[in-house]
């Protein structure tokens, strides 16, 4: 894969398959879009550290580190948009869908609590959880929450989500190189902070539960 990719950094391909992974996984969470990220920063950083000068002096182009952050958190702010909008249009049968999942119905409740006391970090949050920004997106929409309640907050998750992604990359390409432990070790960081946020999110269900009281 990391070969695949390394050839890709050297074409504007690269970020259009990059945009088009993070685009679709808030419907197909189990595409590996972080990890194609974090690869191609990888490939991307360790090529600023072997360009040489060619003839004439000119020096060889590497794709920009900016430019692939931006495209990931775009993706990611346009698919949480088209998943809210699927789901505000989604109707009675998408109301029952989440009625039927305690999971979804959590994230709703909690969402909209948070939403309404003008905060989102809930949002933010979540993207780096597994599925957490499906769970957000279509929650959100399912509620009919405010776009402008949504959108800013889903912006800063997109932007955050990019930026620790490509930041990984960098660095792992920048001490290890674009070798498979680079990207590993890049990757593992990202689960990490996934699990962590999974956490995160979780534990305000539980602390709402009722404590039992004797008689």
């Amino acid at each position: 894969m990391l070969e695949s990719v390394g050839a890709l950094t050297g074409s504007p391909w690269i970020y259009a398959v990059v945009a088009l992974s993070v685009l679709l996984d808030v419907f197909l969470p189990l595409l590996p879009s972080g990890v194609l990220v974090i690869a191609a920063a990888t490939a991307a950083a360790a090529s600023t550290t072997t360009v040489t000068a060619a003839a004439g002096g000119a020096t060889r182009q590497v794709p920009s580190l900016l430019v692939l952050m931006l495209c990931a958190a775009t993706a990611s702010v346009l698919g949480d948009l088209v998943a809210y909008r699927l789901a505000w249009r989604g109707g009675a049968r998408l109301d029952r869908a989440i009625a039927r999942s305690r999971r979804l119905t959590t994230a709703q409740e909690r969402l909209g609590a948070a939403l309404s006391r003008g905060g989102g970090a809930l949002v933010v949050v979540a993207r780096f959880a597994p599925a957490g920004r499906s769970v957000v997106s279509l929650g959100a929409g399912a509620a009919h929450r405010r776009a402008k309640d949504f959108l800013p907050w889903s912006a800063l998750a997109g932007v955050a989500w990019a930026a620790y992604s490509v930041g990984l990359g960098y660095f792992g390409g920048q001490w290890l190189g674009a070798t498979w432990l680079g990207t590993a070790v890049s990757v593992l960081a990202l689960f990490l902070a996934g699990s962590l946020a999974a956490v995160v999110v979780r534990r305000p269900a539980r602390d709402r539960e009722p404590t039992p009281t004797g008689v």
